[in-house]
């Protein structure tokens, strides 16, 4: 990219000028900094491939499906609100009879779209309390589960000590009735 000067001075003190030019660095690692294929050798032209886009992982999970649906569904909404505002002002500006019907209109469309969200918020806080996804020490779905886990466990420890009993033949039974 740049070039790298060095002055030397040679025997006889008169100073020479000495100039290397690197080659340019390449930005990506896949392309190669003289542009040509990294395995077709010098007399190869570079061939000009580069992909669009580089898979990476996902920072977070994806939303689940209703969450997912109602987003999509108030900002839908959010943007048909937005556009009549715009229209209703724009009506307002020009004077025209259409502006009165725009406003009120749009103030619903307010009112539908303050909606929308508080769906996202409501749909994501109930898939959370159903599916368990709150990892907090008081989670609800965390205590449902440690009930369960204690009822399995004794339920296979009553299983086991019937077993013993039914093995040993009646053994240790006071009395035969």
């Amino acid at each position: 990219m740049g070039t790298a000067e060095r002055h030397e001075a040679p025997e006889d003190g008169a100073a020479t000028r000495v100039t290397a030019r690197r080659a340019p660095q390449a930005l990506d690692r896949d392309i190669p900094a003289d542009g040509r294929e990294a395995t077709g050798g010098a007399d190869r032209a570079w061939s000009g491939y580069r992909p669009l886009w580089v898979e990476e992982s996902a920072p977070r999970p994806r939303m689940p499906d209703p969450v997912r649906t109602s987003a999509v569904r108030a900002v839908l909404i959010i943007a048909v609100t937005m556009i009549q505002a715009m229209v209703a002002l724009l009506c307002t500006l020009a004077g025209s009879w259409l502006a009165f019907p725009m406003v009120i209109s749009s103030v619903v469309s307010t009112v539908v779209a303050t909606w929308g969200a508080l769906d996202v918020w409501v749909t994501r806080q109930v898939w959370k309390q159903r599916h368990g996804v709150v990892s907090m020490p008081s989670s609800t779905a965390r205590a449902l589960r440690r009930e369960r886990r204690r009822a399995r466990r004794q339920a296979r420890q009553a299983e086991r000590a019937q077993e013993r009993i039914r093995r040993q033949g009646g053994a240790g039974q006071l009395s035969h009735s």
